[in-house]
C-alpha cells in the first residue's frame, strides 16, 4: 500500500496520488495496449484516495472522508468490487492479492495503528468483476489477531503482527514456509509465490517462498549488507529503495540497464514486467522496463505526485515531513486534504555518485546533495574521494584555467580593437556610420529588413554562464505566463524574459518529460558542451538554472524572430540579398558545430524554425539537438545536409517543407524535379521582387537540389556549402 501501486495482470495499469493537496488519483495504462483500452484507464474517474494496492485486473483504496475501502478496474470505478457488508466499514490498512482483498479495521486518520482483518473475494462475472464475502481466508485465529500491516499474493495474505513478526493465512499460505519469528518489518511485499519484508532494525531484507513463474525458477536473494526503506515487486523481480541514497536495488531476473542510476526516490510500485517510482528532487513520474523479455512500454503522465501517504502525527525518527513550498506554488501549503496531516518520508544520509550532502536531514527537509565540482572543504573530500592534496590541485588547475580563459579574452579583445582599426582605416570612401568601435560591428539598421549590411555581425562573448536563482527566471518571466511564451518545441516551452538589470533574454524551460528521460548527469554534461559553444551565428548560452528539479537555460534573445515566421508566418518578407546572406550565415553556424567542435556536434533538428535573427538581422542556428546522443555522427551531419537543403528550397520558393494545400506537399518532391529539368526559375518566390540577375539565385537551386539528393555520399558538405554560399552573397550584392 502507498502513494503509487500497479495492476498486474493483462491488462496492467498503474495510479498514484496527485500533488495538488486533493489527494486526487491520476491513472494510466500501457502504451501497447488497444487505444479504447488506455484512454479509458487515463479517464477513471476516481475519488480522492488516502491510500493506493493493486491487485491482478482491479485496485483498491482507502477514501480520504470516510476510509471506506473502494475498488476498480480498467474500465472505471465501481462499488462492486467491495461486498454490501463491508462497505460502510473504515479501514487503515488495504491489499489487494489475485483473487482477493484483505484490509484492517479501524480509522485511517487514527493514532491506532493496527487492527483485526477482514478478507473477501474478487470474482469474475458476465459484466466484468463482482464481489463476495470469503470462506477461504477467514478462521476463528486470525480474527482475533491484529496486524499493522499486509500484503497479499495469489492464495495467501501475510501480515506483521502487532507484537512482532509474520503470520500468513489462506489456500497457499504453507510454500512460503515463513519461520516463526519476532521481527519486526517497515515495509512488506509479495509477487505470487513469495513475499519479502524490510526489516526495522538493519534494513535488510528477509524474503520467503518460490519463484518460479513458469519460465524456470528466479533467485530471491536480496542484496546483502544493504540498508532498504521501501519494496515493490513485479512478476519475476523485487526492486527496493536504498536507505542512504535513495537510488533503487533491484533482483531476480531484471534489465539492470534500465533502472535509473542518478535519481533518489522516495516511492516505487511495479505491474508485471515496469517499475514506476516518484523522484524525490521533484515528484516527477519516472517509469523503466524491469523485465528484460518484455515488449511493454508505459509512459507516465506529466504530473506530480506525492511522495508518500498523508498520516496524522509527527513524523519519527529518521524520517522528515515533506514541505510543500518546494514546489513554489503560492496557494500550496500542503499536499495532503487536512491540515493535521503530514508525509513523512524516509532521510537520506549519502547522495548519488558525483555529489555529496551538503546539509543534513531535519525534521522538515531531507539531507540537500551538491555537485562534487563544489566541494570546497575537507567535509567532502572523503566522498567525493579527493585528498587535501588533489583539492589543492584541482583548484590551481581551475585558477590555471580561469587565468587562461581571461588572457585569451584580453587578447582577441585586443585583436578585434585592431582588425577593426585597420577595416575602418582602408575603408573605401563612402561613409559608414558604426554605433561602436568597441564590440560587435554593425551598421545603423532600419526597422524593415531591406536594408542589408555588407558586413556580417559578430557577437561578443557572453562569457561564463550565469547561474540564475529559479525565482529570479519566475519573476523575469511573470512566472512563465503564457503571454510571455515565445514558442515550444520538443525541449518545452520558451519564454521571453526581463532581467533585473534590465536585459532582455529568452528562456527555455523543460517540460516534464524532458526532465524525466535526462538525469543530472547529463544536464551537466550538455552544459559544458553548450557553455564552450560560441559563434557569431549560432544563439549562445548565457546562463541556466537547475532548482527545485527545473532545468532552465538562458540565451541572448532573438528580437527578429525566427526565419518560419518572415517566410510563412506572415511577418516582414526578406529580399533577396537578406535571403542569400541568411543562407550563408545559417550554413557557417552549422559549419562551426561540424568541423570546430571537438567532438563534433550533430544538429539532427535543422529547419526553418530553428534559424533565428538577430538584431541585425543576422542568421543564427538554434536548439541543436544535444539531448538526442544515439546514432552515428557522420550520418547525423549528413542528415543535416540534407535538412538545410530544405531550409535553402523554403528562402528560395517561399513555400513550407511541407504543405498539405499543394500537390505534392513535400517541397522536395515538388522542386527537385523542376530543378533538374532546367526549370529552377519556376520555384523562385514570386511575392518578392524578381532581381535584375537571377543567376545568383539559380545556382542556390542547384546547390538545394545536391543538399538533398537521396544518397547521403552525394550530399556536399556542410563547408564546402558555406564557400559557396559566400561567393554568392558577394555575387547577390549586385541583385
Amino acid at each position: 500500500m502507498g502513494p503509487i501501486s500497479a495492476v498486474f495482470g493483462q491488462n496492467d495499469f498503474f495510479c498514484a496520488i496527485d500533488a495538488s493537496g486533493k489527494q486526487d488519483v491520476i491513472c494510466w495504462g500501457n502504451k501497447d495496449t488497444n487505444t479504447s483500452s488506455s484512454s479509458s484507464v487515463s479517464a477513471i474517474n476516481v475519488p480522492p484516495m488516502a491510500a493506493l494496492s493493486g491487485g491482478y485486473g482491479f485496485m483498491c483504496g482507502i477514501l480520504v472522508n470516510t476510509s471506506y475501502a473502494s475498488c476498480w478496474n480498467s474500465m472505471g470505478y465501481t462499488s462492486d468490487l467491495v461486498p454490501q457488508v463491508y462497505l460502510t466499514t473504515s479501514y487503515s490498512y488495504i491489499s489487494s492479492g489475485k483473487e482477493h482483498v484483505c484490509a484492517i479495521r479501524g480509522s485511517y486518520y487514527s493514532d491506532i495503528d493496527s487492527g483485526s482483518v477482514d478478507c473477501w473475494d474478487i470474482v469474475v462475472t458476465s459484466t466484468g468483476f463482482g464481489s463476495k464475502q470469503s470462506g477461504l481466508y477467514y478462521s476463528q485465529e486470525i480474527s482475533s489477531v491484529n496486524f499493522k500491516k499486509i500484503v497479499s499474493g495469489d492464495g495467501f495474505t501475510c501480515g506483521n503482527l502487532e507484537v512482532g513478526g509474520i503470520k500468513c493465512w489462506g489456500p497457499n499460505a504453507s510454500n512460503l514456509r515463513i519461520p516463526n519469528e519476532p521481527d519486526r518489518f517497515l515495509a512488506l511485499a509479495s509477487s505470487k509465490n513469495s513475499v519479502c519484508g524490510v526489516l526495522e532494525s538493519s534494513g535488510e531484507i528477509k524474503c520467503w517462498g518460490s519463484y518460479d513463474s513458469g519460465s524456470g525458477s528466479v533467485s530471491l536473494n536480496p542484496p546483502v549488507g544493504t540498508s532498504f526503506v521501501t519494496l515493490a515487486t513485479g512478476d519475476q523481480h523485487f526492486c527496493a529503495i536504498r536507505r542512504d541514497d535513495h537510488g533503487i536495488d533491484c533482483w531476480g531476473k531484471v534489465n539492470s540497464s534500465s533502472i535509473p542510476k542518478d535519481s533518489g526516490f522516495l516511492a516505487i510500485a511495479s505491474s508485471d514486467s515496469i517499475m514506476c517510482g516518484i523522484r524525490e528532487d521533484d515528484l516527477v513520474l519516472d517509469c523503466w522496463l524491469a523485465n528484460a523479455s518484455s515488449s511493454s512500454d508505459i509512459d507516465p503522465p506529466l504530473q506530480l505526485c506525492s511522495p508518500g501517504l498523508c498520516t496524522p502525527g509527527s513524523c519519527g525518527p529518521g524520517q522528515f515531513s515533506f514541505n510543500a513550498s518546494l514546489l513554489h506554488e503560492p496557494d500550496l501549503t500542503s499536499l495532503c486534504v487536512r491540515k493535521d496531516l503530514s508525509i513523512c518520508s524516509p532521510c537520506g544520509s549519502n547522495c548519488s555518485s558525483g555529489f555529496f550532502p551538503s546539509s543534513s536531514c531535519t525534521q522538515n527537509a531531507d539531507r540537500v546533495c551538491t555537485a562534487c565540482s563544489l566541494c570546497q572543504n575537507s567535509s567532502c573530500w572523503e566522498v567525493c574521494k579527493l585528498n587535501s592534496h588533489q583539492h589543492q590541485d584541482h583548484r590551481l588547475h581551475r585558477l590555471h584555467r580561469l587565468m587562461i580563459i581571461i588572457g585569451s579574452l584580453v587578447i582577441g579583445f585586443l585583436l578585434i580593437i585592431i582588425l577593426l582599426c585597420i577595416f575602418l582605416r582602408f575603408l573605401p570612401t563612402k561613409k559608414r556610420q558604426f554605433s561602436s568601435c568597441i564590440g560587435k560591428t554593425m551598421e545603423k539598421e532600419t526597422d524593415a529588413p531591406d536594408v542589408v549590411p555588407s558586413a556580417v555581425s559578430v557577437a561578443p562573448c557572453p562569457g561564463l554562464a550565469q547561474v540564475f536563482r529559479l525565482s529570479e527566471l519566475k519573476d523575469a518571466t511573470n512566472g512563465f505566463k503564457e503571454f510571455n511564451e515565445l514558442g515550444r518545441g520538443s525541449y518545452g516551452f520558451v519564454y521571453k524574459a526581463v532581467l533585473a538589470d534590465g536585459r532582455q533574454v529568452a528562456v527555455k524551460r523543460a517540460n516534464a518529460a524532458t526532465i524525466i528521460h535526462t538525469n543530472s548527469r547529463e544536464f551537466e554534461m550538455e552544459l559544458e558542451i553548450l557553455c564552450s559553444v560560441r559563434h557569431s551565428n549560432v544563439v549562445n548560452l548565457l546562463g541556466y538554472c537547475a532548482e527545485m528539479g527545473e532545468r532552465l537555460l538562458v540565451y541572448e534573445l532573438m528580437p527578429h524572430g525566427t526565419l518560419y515566421d518572415h517566410l510563412h508566418g506572415g511577418f516582414s518578407p526578406l529580399n533577396w540579398p537578406l535571403r542569400l546572406r541568411i543562407a550563408m550565415q545559417a550554413a557557417k553556424g552549422l559549419e562551426f558545430l561540424h568541423t570546430e567542435m571537438n567532438p563534433p556536434i550533430a544538429h539532427r533538428d535543422v529547419k526553418s524554425s530553428n534559424i533565428l535573427l538577430d538584431a541585425d538581422w543576422g542568421a543564427r542556428i538554434s536548439d541543436f539537438g544535444l539531448l538526442r546522443h544515439d546514432g552515428d555522427v557522420i550520418l547525423d551531419m549528413r542528415d543535416d545536409v540534407y535538412n538545410f537543403g530544405i531550409v535553402l528550397l523554403e528562402l528560395l520558393s517561399g513555400r513550407k517543407a511541407n504543405d498539405r494545400d499543394c500537390t505534392p506537399s513535400s517541397i522536395v518532391e515538388w522542386a527537385v524535379p523542376l530543378i533538374k529539368q532546367g526549370k529552377a526559375a519556376a520555384i523562385i518566390d514570386r511575392c518578392v521582387s524578381l532581381p535584375r540577375v537571377v543567376v545568383p539565385l539559380l545556382k542556390l537551386a542547384d546547390m538545394a537540389e545536391a543538399a538533398v539528393r537521396e544518397n547521403p555520399c552525394e550530399r556536399p558538405s556542410v563547408g564546402e556549402m558555406a564557400m559557396l554560399l559566400e561567393q554568392l552573397v558577394k555575387e547577390g550584392l549586385i541583385l
